[in-house]
């Protein structure tokens, strides 16, 4: 009865039939307990393409239009005060022998760079707080107003040995500006820059460098030729020096306008909103009373946090930044007081030498950025150190030759170690650091290796030659950098196709961004450790172990950085 029983229970199961419960006793079913569950707040792992920044190229034009200005008005200023710095030592120190005269006019150079820390000291972090944009609106203005103001100074005639003051006092103000307008102009577009293309759309920023440095020397020998012809050969000594610094004035106009319209970088504006989000909502009272508590060295958004957090990178900073910009100096700012002095050129020879030189260079440097997106940063900068070794002596040997062309050539070996370094400087050095601490990173590093070894290379390079009596001593000085910068280059990461550390990837359309996303477990390039993903918080059974994907587990409830 029992197994005629049992058959027809579950052949009433099979077709569904409800019958009334069975009087004989039943096995009873044992219910496990719900195992203890945990919440665990963690970090999404896997790209989604909500996270991937995409940039328009319309807007990209833009920014790169309103950076590169703001450059090549940099680069305008240095390049004629470099070739007028002869002429203009007879204007500001009349009295003093023609030597001393040179060294105080050259000084007045490095009194500029010499400030420019104090410049990255102080609008790196600002950058980092309040943003790129308004930063370089900043340091815009009191370049172009510092540099149109040189061009109506006394000169020793009117105010005697006082002339110099005010001459270095406006020297210093550009100098400070300009500590926060190279630095905030390569992180400002590195972060605009896709990052399977930033070596190409940055490699724009030193173009502009080195164009305003040619435009720079080709007003200045033009100015000088016509000048002459019509009113003689003191033409330039009497006033004819101030038409350059006096064209600032529209110059700079039109460069405020670019950078007006520009926009804030998409990575900072998600890097202030991820802050808003992930901190706490205290008052403002609140809030003040715990940065007091807190350490300047554990503060984000200050020099010492930098240093502390970020001095091996610093310092591979300072030795590729020295490296580019003693070769660089050499190229643009020092070379026609060298050729005049020491080779013998006339002035106009001397200004006009560099420009078809520095003008090729310049249109090379985003082949070079191009080639360093395919290739990695390393062997671009390897490259560069090689070719300071093999044709920097060989050129200054040329230069001494004395004739157009043997001077065009010497020029031209000196620029391909320049352009290999320049051409991917503001790509690398930008890459170094995370986000909330890039535009001070690359103030300090950028501005104090500048300060030190590139603004003092013409005074130096001149007082070798002094001393040694050498006429190659600037090719030994610039062979003496490329040594640190081989260390550099061995040891700091590559950064090529990578998304900038503590940033999200950067595309340039839709589709890139959802390939991205696709393919992202097999990209080499992608490594989300170094990147600001989203909190999320899951429940698993106590003591499992949190799976690989994370993001697959049903968050139990989400930030407001996670929310849909």
């Amino acid at each position: 009865m029992s197994s005629s029983t049992s058959e027809h229970q579950q052949d009433a199961i099979r077709t569904g039939e409800q019958k009334a419960p069975s009087t004989e006793p039943m096995a009873k079913t044992v219910t496990q307990a719900e195992p203890e569950m945990q919440e665990i707040h963690v970090r999404r792992q896997f790209l989604r393409e909500k996270d991937v920044t995409v940039v328009e190229e319309k807007t990209l034009k833009q920014a790169i239009a309103g950076t590169v200005v703001g450059n090549f008005m940099e680069w305008y200023d240095f390049g004629i005060y470099g070739y007028l710095a002869v002429t203009m030592a007879s204007a500001f120190t009349s009295g003093l022998s023609k030597n001393l005269s040179l060294i105080v006019m050259l000084m007045g150079f490095a009194v500029s760079f010499l400030v420019r820390p104090l410049g990255g000291i102080v609008l790196g972090p600002l950058g980092d707080r309040v943003g790129r944009q308004k930063v370089l609106f900043l340091t815009m203005g009191m370049m172009v107003v510092s540099t149109a103001l040189i061009g109506i100074l006394p000169t020793s005639k009117q105010i005697g040995v006082w002339a110099i003051v005010p001459l270095y006092a406006l020297q210093m103000i550009q100098g400070f500006s300009t500590g926060g307008e190279y630095s905030g102009a390569t992180t400002y577009i590195s972060e605009f820059s896709p990052d399977s293309k930033r070596g190409f759309y940055s490699a724009w920023l030193d173009t502009g460098s080195y164009i305003g440095s040619a435009f720079g020397a080709a007003t200045v020998a033009i100015i000088t030729m016509i000048a002459e012809n019509h009113w003689g050969a003191d033409a330039m000594i009497n006033g004819g020096w101030r038409i350059p610094y006096l064209l600032t004035i529209p110059l700079g106009i039109l460069a405020i306008a670019l950078r007006t319209h520009i926009p804030e970088t998409p990575q900072f504006a998600a890097h202030q909103e991820r802050q808003e989000e992930e901190q706490p909502q205290w008052s403002k009272e609140a809030r003040k009373a715990a940065l007091r508590k807190e350490s300047p060295w554990d503060r984000p958004g200050t020099m010492l946090y930098v240093i502390k957090r970020h001095w091996r990178r610093l310092l591979i900073a300072v030795a590729i930044v020295a490296a580019t910009n003693t070769a660089g100096y050499v190229l643009t700012s020092y070379m026609p007081t060298y050729l005049r002095e020491e080779v013998g050129t006339t002035p106009t020879m001397a200004a006009a030498a560099t420009v078809p030189v520095l003008i090729v260079m310049s249109l090379c440097l985003p082949l070079i950025g191009h080639l360093s997106d395919i290739i990695g940063r390393k062997p671009i900068y390897t490259i560069a150190v090689v070719s300071t070794f093999l044709l920097v002596y060989p050129a200054f040997q040329l230069l001494h030759l004395g004739s157009f062309w043997a001077v065009q050539g010497a020029l031209a070996m000196i620029a391909v170690p320049v352009a290999f370094y320049a051409g991917v400087s503001a790509s690398t050095l930008p890459a170094l650091f995370p986000t909330e601490s890039r535009f001070s990173g690359m103030g300090l590093s950028y501005n104090f290796a500048v300060s030190l070894f590139g603004g003092t290379t013409p005074l130096v390079s001149q007082a070798l030659i002094t001393l040694t009596g050498n006429h190659d001593a600037p090719g030994f000085y610039i062979m003496f950098f490329a040594i640190f910068s081989a260390i550099a280059t061995a040891v700091m990461r590559e950064s090529s196709k990578s998304p900038l550390p503590g940033s999200m990837p950067t595309v340039g359309s839709e589709s890139e961004a959802r390939e991205l996303v696709l393919t992202q477990e097999q990209n080499p390039n992608l490594d989300t450790t170094t990147m600001p993903m989203p909190m999320m918080t899951v429940e698993i059974p106590a003591g499992q172990t949190l799976p690989q994907r994370p993001e697959n587990i049903k968050p139990v409830k989400r930030t407001e950085t996670e929310a849909e």
